[in-house]
């Protein structure tokens, strides 16, 4: 191979390098201020991220958000977050189920009417529990007054290292793909660079945030590094199911908001979990 070309492939590799990093420079300082300000400042940016979440599964699915049955996706979601936000899981789990249901029943009523195209009535309810679930799960975790901040830090922690571990060691390194047949670009280096950091940063984050084992904060975020590898790959599978290269071009390097978060929501309910499981008021390395 000649000079020019190595050098195009070079740059190929990291053409959306720049991209990425302006949007997260934007993006992460904004996260983390909320989940330090507070539950409040928290709950009201999980109100948007949820509100653009849901159009874009609706958009996805071919139709419109401000009118049924799409509309039926952001209201369940909605609603049952603001059921977690007045601390009534169980009302915010049913509310989350039956919202389900009833996207579901909508969408099969109006299959072929005027406006709405034709298609699996199960697809557009699914967005209901694929965003949903993790929605419910992070605001779980952040309204721990007393854990809750330093563990949605631990776990944000957790889900960056790994994305960043893995797309650098995967850029680096190349080699076997992890599932070609769902994402090409992905290799077993990236994943496993993606857990090398996250276990890193996990053990690291007990000097800064509550003491605790930092063995077992390496465990954990080893876990939620799985998870958040996951959660990609499903992303993955979900853009192939539709035909698309990304959710939506709102973040620029990044796609859409859904693209961003997948590894989030597949992480946020273990890390619910493992919160209770251990106690509520308990840094989840302890």
């Amino acid at each position: 191979m000649s000079d020019a070309a190595v050098s195009a492939a070079e740059a190929k590799r990291w053409r959306d390098l720049r991209k990425r990093f302006l949007s997260a420079v934007i993006l992460g300082p904004l996260a983390l201020l909320c989940v330090w300000l507070g539950s409040d400042p928290f709950t009201a940016l999980m109100a948007v991220c949820v509100a653009v979440l849901t159009w874009e599964w609706v958009h996805l699915c071919g139709l419109r958000a401000r009118e049924l049955p799409g509309l039926a996706v952001p209201l369940a979601v909605l609603l049952a977050g603001a059921a977690a936000v007045v601390e009534r899981p169980l009302i915010a789990w049913a509310v989350l189920l039956l919202g389900f249901l009833l996207a579901w029943s909508v969408a099969q009523w109006s299959r072929g009417r005027s406006g709405v195209p034709r298609q699996p009535s199960l697809r557009l309810a699914l967005g209901v529990l694929y965003i949903g679930i993790g929605g419910l799960c992070l605001i779980e975790l952040r309204h721990d007054n007393q854990a809750g901040r330093d563990n949605l830090l631990f776990l944000l922690a957790a889900v960056w290292a790994s994305d960043i571990g893995a797309y650098m060691a995967g850029r680096l390194l190349g080699g076997p793909k992890l599932w070609p047949r769902v994402s090409p670009n992905k290799t077993w280096s990236g994943s496993l660079g993606g857990l090398v950091l996250a276990m890193a940063v996990g053990a690291a984050l007990t000097l800064v945030l509550a003491p605790g084992s930092m063995v077992r904060a390496a465990v954990i975020a080893a876990g939620l590094a799985v998870a958040t590898q996951a959660g990609d790959l499903l992303e993955s599978a979900i853009k192939r199911h539709f035909k698309v290269k990304d959710t939506s071009s709102l973040i620029p390097g990044h796609g859409g908001l859904l693209d961003r978060l997948d590894g989030l929501l597949a992480a946020a309910p273990l890390a619910a979990l493992i919160s209770l499981a251990i106690g509520y008021g308990v840094p989840l390395w302890r």
